[in-house]
């Protein structure tokens, strides 16, 4: 499961979303949920909007789910190592996943204390459409690796 704040908007980019969002539920039981994004103005309160979305988050988080933060300061994974995660998840018949993806302001510190788990999914700072992007394509990565399928090429 993906949550995240806002929905994606840009042109082609939500497009590339939805697809490989898609492909994931081949793999996957595999849901999204979009909360809502806070309005960002000058002046506005950027601590109190980041903990408003950061519980908005939470809150759409089914009871028993693991949660995954996705933030810049988190450790990176391998995609293989991702896989090697979700299969772990699978033979231990927990419930799932919740791969949390904060606004433009990113997640309270609340939230990542929260958190199972916080996974950085690059060093750069990314927008969050483009890391809803990269987070979908590395689940239906880690699907075709735990299947053995060829889309995934190592080394």
């Amino acid at each position: 499961m993906i949550v995240s704040v806002g929905t994606p908007k840009m042109p082609g980019l939500a497009e590339a979303i939805q697809d490989y969002e898609a492909r994931a539920g081949h793999y996957f039981r595999f849901e999204t949920l979009d909360v809502r994004s806070e309005r960002i103005t000058r002046g506005s309160d950027e601590g109190r909007i980041v903990q408003k979305e950061s519980d908005a988050l939470l809150e759409a988080v089914p009871a028993g789910m693991e949660i995954i933060a996705i933030d810049q300061r988190g450790v990176p994974w391998s995609s293989e190592e991702l896989a090697g995660y979700l299969e772990t998840l699978a033979v231990q018949s927990l419930p799932g996943v919740a791969f949390l993806i904060g606004g433009p302001l990113g997640l309270s510190d609340s939230l990542r204390c929260t958190a199972k788990k916080i996974i950085s999914l690059s060093s750069f700072t990314l927008p969050h459409e483009m890391a809803r992007l990269v987070l979908a394509e590395q689940l239906y990565r880690a699907g075709t690796i735990r299947r053995g399928e060829p889309y995934h090429k190592s080394g």
